[in-house]
């Protein structure tokens, strides 16, 4: 049976954390949005405001998963909550418990942290995941629509508030 570990990422992990990235990028079809460099991911990650957290799964000693996420808040609960940005096992690990094992921990950390809730997003055609967190007992919010701004609208969005 193959050891695992959960552990909080340390600014030595970020090319693993970056490829990591790239293969959950790849799965979900948008290898060709990824633009994040080392440098980049690591002053976010590690820098003097660190902007999210990352914990790692571990198989045998190596990197075989990640869960990167950071604090939200609710008003209405009046409690921070854990976002859940990316969550990606290889595959030549799924199937260990690896995926209940990051969803595990951030939900421990959730508790310890005083947080109301533990919340992510997931691509509607991505069935095994989303069997997946309905068997733990996640539940959809059917009624909410995520809206993004990027690129030139953020900009000119930007550009009119001063």
């Amino acid at each position: 049976m193959p050891s695992t570990q959960i552990r909080f990422a340390r600014p030595d992990d970020v090319e693993v954390i970056l490829s990591l990235i790239r293969e959950l990028a790849e799965y979900e079809k948008l290898a060709d949005q990824v633009v994040a460099e080392p440098a980049q991911l690591a002053e976010h990650l590690f820098g003097s405001r660190p902007f999210a957290e990352v914990l790692i799964a571990e198989m045998n000693g190596e990197a075989a998963g990640f869960a990167l996420f950071f604090h939200s808040y609710s008003t209405f609960l009046g409690k921070p909550g854990i976002y859940l940005e990316d969550l990606y096992v290889r595959t030549s690990a799924r199937g260990a418990g690896l995926g209940k094992a990051l969803l595990g921990r951030l939900a421990s950390l959730a508790l310890e942290r005083g947080c109301g809730r533990l919340e992510w997003s997931v691509l509607d055609w991505n069935q095994p995941a989303i069997g997946f967190y309905q068997r733990l007992g996640a539940r959809p919010l059917d009624d909410w629509t995520v809206y993004r701004l990027t690129g030139p609208a953020l900009r000119d969005l930007a550009q009119q508030g001063h």
